[in-house]
C-alpha cells in the first residue's frame, strides 16, 4: 500500500501546476499556411522549473516547438498551435471550466473550432493526455480507478478529433517513469522497481485505446528505456548506476538541487527526445536542431 501511494503521489505531481492561459501560437508563416495542432498536458506546454512563473513555467522548447522545427524541412510554411494546459486530465480537456482558459470554453472545443476554421490546412496533430488521470494517493485502488477513466474517456476525445479532421494524421504518446530515482535511496529501491510496473499498466492501457483508434504512439517510454535496469553506466559522484535512472536524470529535472530540482518534467535535452519519437511516428528526419547536453547539475 505504501508503495503505490508514493507511485500514485507523483503521478498527480508530474504535471502538476497552478492554472494558467492557454500558450500562444509559434506563427512564422513562409508561403501557404499549414499548421500543426499539439494538444496534451505539462508537457506539451514544455512545462519547466527555468520557465516565467507568471506564465505558469511554460516555454518555447517543449517537444512540439522542437517537433514543429523538425517538419519544417517538409512543410517550410508549417505554423504551431499549441493548445496545451498544464494539469489537464482526459475530463478536463472537454470542460468550459477546465484549468486553462480558452475563448471556446475548454481546450477540446479550441481544437475542433480551429480544425473547423483551417480543415484543409492541418498537417498534423498530436496528443498526450491521461498522465494526470489519477485523482488520489491514499488507495491502491486509485491505479485502477485512473486506468478505467482513460479507457472511459479518451476514446471520446478522439473520435471527435478524428471526425472533425478525418485525413489528418493523430499521433499520441506514453510515458517515461519519473519514479526511476527513488532507486538512489536504499529504502525505496523496490519501490522504484515497482513504479516501472505501474507506468507501464498506464502505457498499455493508453497504447489500447490508441490503437483501438488507428492513432499510432510515440514510444516515450522505449526512448527513456524505463526497464533496463541491467545496464550501468558511470554517474559522476555516484559510481555506476542503472541506464533508466542515469537517462532520467541527464532528461529531467529530478536529480537537480533545489530550486530546479527534483521535479520530474523533462529539461530541453528530455523534450527532444520526446519530439524525436514523435517525428519517427510521422516518418520525419529529427536532425538538425542543438539542444545542449541537458544534464544534472
Amino acid at each position: 500500500m505504501r508503495v503505490m501511494r508514493v507511485v500514485i503521489a507523483g503521478l498527480l505531481l508530474l504535471a502538476s501546476v497552478t492554472p494558467a492561459a492557454a500558450a500562444d501560437p509559434i506563427v512564422e508563416p513562409i508561403g501557404q499556411t499549414s499548421w500543426y495542432l499539439a494538444l496534451g498536458d505539462s508537457l506539451a506546454a514544455g512545462y519547466q522549473p527555468i520557465g516565467d512563473p507568471a506564465n505558469d513555467h511554460m516555454t518555447r522548447a517543449g517537444y512540439p516547438d522542437q517537433l514543429w522545427l523538425m517538419s519544417r524541412a517538409r512543410y517550410p510554411d508549417l505554423q504551431l498551435l499549441n493548445l496545451a494546459c498544464p494539469g489537464e486530465t482526459t475530463a478536463t480537456i472537454r470542460l468550459d471550466n477546465g484549468r486553462c482558459t480558452y475563448e471556446q470554453g475548454s481546450q477540446l472545443a479550441e481544437a475542433l473550432g480551429f480544425i473547423e476554421a483551417h480543415r484543409d490546412e492541418l498537417a498534423f496533430i498530436t496528443i498526450d493526455i491521461g498522465f494526470n488521470d489519477f485523482d488520489c494517493t491514499d488507495d491502491i485502488l486509485c491505479v485502477f480507478t485512473g486506468l478505467a477513466n482513460i479507457h472511459e474517456r479518451l476514446p471520446a476525445v478522439l473520435a471527435e478529433l478524428q471526425a472533425a479532421a478525418p485525413d489528418v494524421p493523430i499521433v499520441g504518446m506514453n510515458i517515461y517513469d519519473p519514479f526511476l530515482t527513488l532507486w538512489f535511496d536504499e529504502e525505496t529501491r523496490v519501490t522504484a522497481g515497482q513504479s516501472v510496473v505501474a507506468v507501464q499498466m498506464l502505457n498499455e492501457a493508453l497504447a489500447e485505446v490508441y490503437s483501438t483508434a488507428g492513432i499510432p504512439v510515440a514510444d516515450v517510454a522505449a526512448a527513456f528505456v524505463i526497464d533496463d535496469w541491467a545496464t550501468r553506466v558511470p554517474m559522476a559522484g555516484l559510481g555506476d548506476v542503472p541506464l533508466n535512472v542515469a537517462l532520467l536524470c541527464e532528461r529531467t529535472w529530478q536529480c537537480h538541487r533545489p530550486p530546479l530540482g527534483p521535479d520530474r518534467h523533462p529539461n530541453i535535452l528530455g523534450q527532444r527526445v520526446m519530439a524525436e519519437a514523435f517525428a519517427r511516428e510521422l516518418g520525419l528526419s529529427p536532425v538538425g536542431i542543438d539542444v545542449g547536453s541537458g544534464a544534472p547539475g
